[in-house]
């Protein structure tokens, strides 16, 4: 027994041995050389934000561009309806047919992205707004007018997908959430611009000096051979090399982007600011739905007091608080939150088909506002407000009886609690 176990045991003895490091390295001293290695790394990454930052700054100007086109119409409706003698029917399908254009782009920018990347749909996009603003510039009528005005919402759709799209694909984790509320706020800041410089400035001269599009296409052919283009859609089309050195420019030449790289299958599309996973969708939305009711009544009731000629000093302060409770609100939840909802309620097998279904309704209710607004304002200007602040006010109870919270959940537990 004694001669038969010694054999045995020297053999595990060896196998022991062999598994041991040549070198062996105190344990201390390795994590003293992990945290600094990490520390490198992190300041190698503060070093390279410009990057992120340059190429956030140039995506976002197309979402400046998104609110110059949203915002154009309202300051020159007069304008334009004086020097074109057009009627009101006419001058609403200019501002209407905007959205009609956002929803063709929308929905159809998106194979035009995976085709030829991020950079290049975002070129395609200024190039129609460009092409629309000279179109609007130079219109004598009523047709060209249109014409430039499909153009610029095709660009203003077309934006409205693939910035957040690039944003959310070139930014580290620990700037992504507040890189694409960026996007947004561009999009209330080209809006509002589009307001105050259009009370100054003749409609052509809006169209050709006010919007950020006319240089914003050369200065984009320029920089893009500078920044690099999205390492999800890199990765996602093979093109492994060019991939890794997308990445290694966003996070910087001494990071380690092992970890990163491995992780990144897909692109990702959906908005993803930290107040969302925080807060919750459904109080976000609910929160931004409020405060739009409350924005329609303001701006309504400061109508009411204009036509009955009743303090009238008070109604354009109330008119511009509820412009301003309007946009803030929206901001903070219905402009973003239902996108990301909507990215995952759907099941996997009908997500394409119902997204860009949900698009197209999207922009056709725009559409139908657009349309109906002038003559709606011929009917009742304050009750025009109302009618608006009722559809905000169905929207809270749709909110709370149908939309499920989805808050720190699966994609496989939100179907299961929706067909529960």
């Amino acid at each position: 027994m004694i001669t038969k176990q010694d054999p045995e045991q020297g053999e595990n003895n060896l196998q022991e041995e062999i598994r041991k490091p040549l070198i062996l390295v105190d344990k201390a001293s390795a994590d003293e050389e992990d945290g600094y290695a990490a520390d490198q790394t992190h300041k190698s990454i503060k070093r390279h934000e410009w990057m992120v930052y340059l190429s956030t700054f140039f995506a976002v100007c197309g979402s400046y561009a998104f609110g110059a086109c949203a915002g154009y119409s309202s300051p020159t409706q007069s304008g334009i309806m004086e020097d074109l003698s057009l009627s009101l029917a006419e001058y609403s399908l200019f501002g209407s047919i905007l959205t009609f254009g956002a929803m063709v782009g929308a929905i159809t920018i998106g194979p035009i992205a995976d085709y030829i990347g991020r950079k290049g749909a975002m070129r395609v996009s200024s190039s129609f707004c460009v092409a629309g603003w000279l179109a609007i510039y130079f219109a004598e009528g009523p047709l060209p007018l249109d014409i430039g005005r499909l153009a610029t919402g095709y660009g203003m759709g077309a934006f409205s997908y693939v910035v957040p799209v690039f944003i959310a694909e070139i930014a580290p984790k620990n700037l992504r959430g507040a890189l694409t509320t960026l996007n947004q706020v561009m999009i209330c800041c080209g809006v509002s611009v589009s307001f105050i410089i259009g009370t100054v400035l003749k409609w052509r001269v809006l169209a050709l000096t006010g919007e950020m599009d006319l240089f914003h296409v050369p200065l984009w052919f320029w920089v893009s051979f500078f920044i690099p283009e999205s390492p999800r859609w890199l990765a996602k089309v093979g093109r492994q090399k060019d991939f890794e050195v997308a990445l290694q420019r966003l996070r910087g030449k001494d990071a380690d982007i092992s970890e990163e790289k491995d992780e990144i299958q897909v692109p990702i599309t959906a908005l993803g600011a930290p107040i969302i996973d925080r807060v919750g969708r459904k109080p976000l939305i609910l929160v931004s739905a409020s405060g739009l009711v409350v924005g329609c009544m303001l701006t309504g009731f400061s109508f009411y007091l204009k036509v009955h000629e009743i303090a009238l000093d008070a109604s354009p302060i109330l008119a511009v608080t509820g412009i301003l409770v309007y946009i803030g609100s929206f901001s903070i939840g219905m402009g973003a939150v239902p996108w990301v909802v909507m990215s995952e309620i759907f099941p996997i097998n009908v997500k394409g088909v119902a997204g860009g279904l949900a698009t197209l309704v999207n922009w056709f209710i725009a559409w139908l506002e657009s349309y109906t607004f002038n003559f709606l304002m011929s009917w009742s200007s304050y009750g025009t407000f109302i009618l608006y602040g009722a559809v905000n006010a169905l929207a809270i109870v749709f909110v709370v009886k149908v939309v499920p919270e989805t808050k720190g959940k699966t994609l496989e537990q939100i179907q299961a609690a929706i067909n529960a």
